[in-house]
Order: structure tokens, then sequence, then C-alpha cells
């Protein structure tokens, strides 16, 4: 199998995961479709064009791209489904290991949401034809 396959494969299903986001509360959007956007760029730059000049998709990764800005609703987000599962894990986990771990996965991660820009500096280009 082509490793360009692989990269693809792994695109779809951070977008099918990206939207499912979108109608599922807990369940992140823009890490999803940031994830898509690389895997797509190594894989097949017609899919990654798409996903960038996307109506709904795109503007998140190009803000991202261009400002490096993740909008505060999805650092929100990103922080309410870390509480809850970390909440869930202590609730129903015996392991007091588990919820440890996920802390320590969650807390320099947030750390790095909160510390990106809400909203760009300067204005989003209109298009963004490139394939980088």
């Amino acid at each position: 199998m082509h490793p360009g396959h692989l990269f693809v494969a792994l695109g779809w299903l951070s977008v099918g995961l990206g939207v499912a986001g979108i109608f599922l509360p807990l369940l992140p959007t823009t890490p999803f479709m940031l994830l898509a956007a690389w895997a797509f760029g190594k894989g097949s730059p017609r899919l990654h064009r798409w996903l960038h000049e996307h109506p709904r998709l795109g503007p998140p990764i190009l803000q991202w791209k261009h400002h490096g800005v993740i909008s505060l609703r999805a650092k929100i987000m990103a922080a309410a489904t870390f509480a809850v599962m970390i909440g869930m894990s202590m609730i129903f986990v015996q392991a007091y290991w588990v919820p440890l771990v996920q802390l320590a996965v969650a807390i320099p991660v947030c750390i790095f949401l909160f510390s990106r820009p809400s909203v760009p500096r300067a204005p989003l280009p209109e298009s963004d034809h490139s394939v980088s």
C-alpha cells in the first residue's frame, strides 16, 4: 500500500470525526479538521485544497494556518471535553492512574490551546489556493 493512501485514510477518518463533532457537543471539531488538513497535505493535494476551500470546514483551518488562531468556542469545547472525560474516569474507572494520565495530557494541551489567540490580528485572506 502506498503511504499516501494511509494519509488519505487518516484524513477521511479525521474529517468524519470532525463532522461528528459538529453535532455531538463533547466531540471537538477543529483539532480533527487540522489533523485532516495535515494528513491530506501529505497524501492528496486535491483533498487538501478541497478542505481548505470548504465553506464550513475551511475557515478554522485557514485561521490556524495564517494566524495561529483557535476560536474561543473550540478552546472551551476542548477543555469541557477533557473535564467531562476525566470526571467520568474518576467515577467509573477503578484504576486511580487513569484520570492522572488524562490530567497529565489535558493540562499541557489546555495550556497550549488557551495560549493561542482567539481572533486573528490581521484580516484573513479571501481565498487560499496554496497546497502547502
